[in-house]
């Protein structure tokens, strides 16, 4: 199962883990399919540790799930923070995931069990390269712009099951 992030830098091809962190998947997929990303700044980029997107806002402080809620973490002992292109559900603190998501630039183990990990690029690495050298405010929001335009779903297991 992948997906395809389409942004004004690049695209990003991301391997999903359905099978060991279904209900995350099943959110990101629904809200990719239902073009809820379409649109969200790549709002917060810090060099060396993450880049974010996911909050139709452009705050950093909105986003909802699927369901309308905030919901639990998903852990899996296999899914670390130990590689530069880990996609985990971004927080504010235990059981909030909404629709927030950040990709890893670098080992980040000081977030296992703390950030469900449900995704890892695989392909796309010069769009993550470019992404992280580009300009950054005091907040380490871009100073230009940066919008997710699109998400292809290339294969969604989730719908397979409705």
């Amino acid at each position: 199962m992948s997906v395809t992030l389409v942004t004004d830098i690049g695209d990003i091809k991301i391997e999903l883990f359905c099978e060991l962190v279904p209900r995350a998947c099943e959110n990101f997929l629904a809200l990719c399919a239902s073009d809820y990303y379409k649109g969200c700044l790549l709002h917060r980029n810090i060099k060396g540790f993450m880049v974010q997107t996911g909050d139709p806002t452009g705050t950093g402080k909105g986003g909802l799930s699927m369901w309308g809620n905030k919901f639990e973490d998903e852990f899996h002992s296999s899914l670390k923070h130990n590689a530069r292109g880990i996609v985990s559900m971004a927080n504010s603190g235990e059981n909030t995931n909404g629709s927030q998501f950040f990709i890893t630039y670098s080992k980040q183990q000081q977030l296992d069990m703390k950030y469900t990990v449900f995704g890892r690029v695989i392909d796309g690495w010069d769009t993550l390269d470019d992404l992280e050298k580009v300009p950054v405010n005091e907040k380490f929001k871009p100073v230009e712009d940066i919008f997710l335009n699109s998400v292809t779903i290339h294969s969604n297991p989730i719908a397979d099951r409705i």
